[in-house]
C-alpha cells in the first residue's frame, strides 16, 4: 500500500490501527479540542439571507457549519449567470485532474465609449481547506445579482475566482485543517500534485498556477486579493491582512504607498462597522511565546502578494484568524471584499498611475538575503492577545500551550529585518537556447527577451557555484543552496541565444528569476541539475603528465594550486582531489559542472 501522504487518510490510518473507530469524512474534533470561542454579533450579520431565500448559498443554508463541494458551486453559479445579466461563469483552466478553473466576471458593461473598465481579480481556496473568500465570494455575487451592492460596479469591473484549487478542494474531511474553527469539513492545503500553489508563482509547475499567471496577465487588475486561513496563536482579532513585506519592504513603492495609505484604512474602516475587528496580519515570531513579536519581511515572488508585488499589482492577502467561528470569518471576508471594490473604484486613476511609476523604475539592486533585525522597529499598543496556560501532554511529553479564551493586552514588537546580501542589477541576462524549462517560464510571466540571430562576442559575468548543495526536497524540487563565484572574461554568445534586458517593465521580476543569488530564482528551485553532475574524467596514468603540464604551462594555476596544498593538508593527501582539482580549473574544465549557465552583462 502506498505511504499515506493526506493528514485525513493517514489521521483514519492511524485510528483504525489503533482500534478507535475512524470518524467518516464530515466528522469533526471534540469540541474541547479547539479554544473556547468568545460569542459574536455584528452589523455584518444583516448580509445574510433569510431561510427561505432562493438565492441563499449553501453555506448559508446550513448555518455556516458546512461548506459546498464543487458540483454545489459550479451550481450556484450557473443559476445566477442564468438569472443575471451582471455575471458570466467562465473557465480559465483546468486542474491536474481535469477540473474547470471556474471564474465569474461580474459587470454592467464597458465604460462611457465602449472603454474596458478596470478590474479586480478576488480569489478563494489556493488553500482548499481554507475556504472563508469562497463562500463570502458567492454571498456577494448574489448580493450584485439581486441588486443589493447598487453602484459597486458603475466604474469597475469584479473577477471571482471561486476555488482556485478544486482538486484540493474536492479531498474534505473534518481531519483537514484541524486548527481551523470550521466548516466541519474542509479542503487539502495541496494540489493533485502534493504541490503548494502560494509556493509556486515563480516557478510555475503546477497547471492551476500557470492558468493563474495567463489570467493576471490577460486581466492586469489594479487590484489582486488572495483569501487565506491563518494559523498562529489565539488572539482577538478576527479578519486581519497584509501586502508583500508590510509596505517597509516591498520592491514596488508606488502601489505597495497605495494599500499601505488608501487601502488599509477603507477596509478597516468597513470591518469595524461591520462588527469585526481587524488589524494587519500578525505573523508570530514565536507562536508558544506570543509576546516575543510579529515579523514583518520581504517576500519573494513564490507567493501570491510577493508575485504580485514583483509585477506591480496591488495585492492583498486575506488571513481570517483560524479560531474564530466559520460564520464570523465569511462575514467579515464578505465585508472586506465588498469595501476592496469600493476603494479600487474610487482610487482606480491613482492606483493605474501608481502601477505605471513602478513599471517605469529601475532599482539598481535586488535584496536576496536578510535576517530580523537585533531590536523592534516599532510596536503595536494594546495588542489583544489571549491568555494561557501550560500543561504536560502526555502524548508529547513536553509543556503544551492551552488558550483560556480569556482577552489579555499587551505591548506587541514589530521584528522588521536587515540586510544580509544584496545584488547590483546587470544590463542583461544570457540565457543558452537549450535551457526550455527557463525560457517557457520566461514566456509564461511576461518577461521580454530577444533571440539572436548571429554570434555576438561580450564582455560578461560568469558565475561558478562554490561547494553546492542540494537541499531535502520542498515542493516538488530539490532547491539548491551554495555559494557563488562571479568572474568576468569575454565570451562569445551563439546564434539562437536568449537576451533578457533589465530594462523593462517586469524587469525587477526577471532578477528575481534569473540572479543567482535570489531565494527565488530558477537556481536555488532546482532547475539545473546538470551542474551537479560530476565531470568526465580519464585514467590516472594519462590525468597526471596531462596535470604536470598544466601547472608547468600555467603560472597562474599553479600558484592557486600551491594555495589550495598549503590550506588544505587533507586536501593535500588526496591524489585523486588533486588531479580532479587541476582539471576543473584548468583552461579545458567540464562546461557544465558548477557552472551557472545564465551568463549576466554589466
Amino acid at each position: 500500500m502506498p505511504l499515506l501522504r493526506r493528514p485525513a487518510l493517514l489521521a483514519a490510518a492511524l485510528l483504525a490501527s489503533s482500534g478507535v473507530a475512524a470518524q467518516d469524512e464530515a466528522g469533526t474534533l471534540p469540541a474541547t479540542v479547539l479554544p473556547p470561542a468568545p460569542a459574536w454579533s455584528g452589523a455584518s450579520e444583516a448580509l445574510i439571507a433569510a431561510s427561505g431565500d432562493p438565492w441563499i448559498t449553501p453555506a448559508e443554508a446550513t448555518g455556516f457549519t458546512t461548506t459546498s463541494r464543487f458540483a454545489e458551486v459550479e451550481a450556484f453559479l450557473r443559476r445566477l449567470d442564468a438569472a443575471s445579466p451582471l455575471l458570466t461563469l467562465g473557465s480559465y483552466g483546468r486542474s491536474g485532474e481535469g477540473r474547470d478553473l471556474l471564474m465569474v466576471r461580474a459587470s454592467t458593461g464597458p465604460a462611457a465609449h465602449g472603454a474596458t473598465k478596470p478590474v479586480v481579480l478576488i480569489q478563494a481556496g489556493i488553500h482548499a481547506g481554507e475556504i472563508d473568500g469562497k463562500d463570502a465570494g458567492l454571498m456577494l455575487l448574489r448580493d450584485i445579482a439581486g441588486g443589493r451592492a447598487a453602484g459597486l460596479l458603475d466604474t469597475i469591473d469584479l473577477v471571482f475566482v471561486p476555488i482556485y484549487n478544486p482538486d484540493g478542494h474536492e479531498l474534505m474531511s473534518g481531519w483537514n485543517f484541524l486548527h481551523i474553527n470550521g466548516p466541519v469539513a474542509k479542503g487539502a492545503e495541496a494540489n493533485a500534485r502534493n504541490l503548494n500553489l502560494n509556493r509556486d508563482y515563480a516557478k510555475a509547475d503546477a497547471p492551476e498556477t500557470r492558468a493563474m499567471i495567463g489570467l493576471l496577465r490577460r486581466l492586469d487588475p489594479i487590484l489582486y486579493v488572495d483569501a487565506h486561513v491563518s494559523a498562529g496563536f489565539d488572539m482577538g482579532y478576527d479578519i486581519t491582512f497584509t501586502y508583500a513585506g508590510w509596505g517597509t519592504y516591498a520592491r514596488h513603492r508606488n502601489t505597495a504607498d497605495w494599500l499601505q495609505d488608501r487601502f488599509g484604512p477603507a477596509v478597516m474602516r468597513a470591518l469595524e462597522d461591520g462588527g469585526h475587528l481587524p488589524i494587519i496580519y500578525p505573523s508570530p515570531v514565536d507562536t508558544r511565546n506570543p509576546q516575543a513579536g510579529i515579523r514583518y519581511s520581504p517576500e519573494g515572488p513564490r507567493y501570491s502578494t510577493g508575485y504580485g508585488d514583483f509585477i506591480s499589482v496591488p495585492t492583498v492577502l486575506v488571513e481570517n484568524h483560524s479560531l474564530k467561528p466559520y460564520r464570523q470569518r465569511v462575514l467579515g471576508t464578505r465585508v472586506l471584499f465588498e469595501a476592496a471594490l469600493r476603494i479600487a473604484a474610487r482610487d482606480a486613476p491613482r492606483i493605474i498611475a501608481a502601477k505605471a511609476a513602478d513599471r517605469a523604475s529601475r532599482p539598481s539592486r535586488l535584496l536576496t538575503r536578510w535576517r530580523p533585525a537585533a531590536e523592534p522597529i516599532g510596536h503595536v499598543e494594546n495588542f489583544r492577545g489571549v491568555a494561557f496556560d501550560s500543561y504536560v501532554s502526555p502524548a508529547s511529553g513536553r509543556e503544551e500551550q492551552r488558550w483560556l479564551g480569556r482577552p489579555v493586552t499587551f505591548r506587541m514588537p514589530i521584528i522588521g529585518q536587515e540586510e544580509v546580501e544584496s545584488v547590483i542589477l546587470p544590463r542583461a541576462w544570457w540565457i543558452p537556447a537549450a535551457e526550455t524549462p527557463v525560457i517557457d517560464r520566461l514566456r509564461l510571466h511576461g518577461i521580454a527577451f530577444e533571440v539572436i540571430d548571429a554570434p555576438r562576442t561580450l564582455l560578461l559575468d560568469r558565475v561558478t557555484l562554490v561547494d553546492p548543495v542540494p537541499q531535502p526536497a520542498y515542493e516538488g524540487r530539490f532547491p539548491l543552496q551554495a555559494t557563488m563565484q562571479h568572474r568576468q572574461g569575454q565570451e562569445v554568445m551563439p546564434a539562437g541565444s536568449i537576451r533578457v534586458p533589465y530594462d523593462q517593465p517586469n524587469g525587477l521580476l526577471a532578477a528575481a528569476l534569473l540572479e543567482p543569488e535570489s531565494s527565488d530564482s530558477f537556481l536555488a528551485w532546482g532547475f539545473f541539475p546538470q551542474l551537479l553532475t560530476p565531470p568526465k574524467t580519464s585514467e590516472d596514468f594519462v590525468l597526471a603528465p596531462l596535470a604536470d603540464r598544466l601547472l608547468e604551462r600555467d603560472p597562474g594555476l599553479r600558484a592557486a594550486f600551491e594555495r589550495r596544498l598549503a590550506a588544505d593538508p587533507a586536501f593535500a593527501a588526496d591524489g585523486d582531489a588533486r588531479l580532479h582539482w587541476i582539471m576543473d580549473n584548468g583552461p579545458h574544465a567540464d562546461p557544465w559542472h558548477h557552472l551557472y549557465p545564465v551568463r549576466r552583462e554589466p
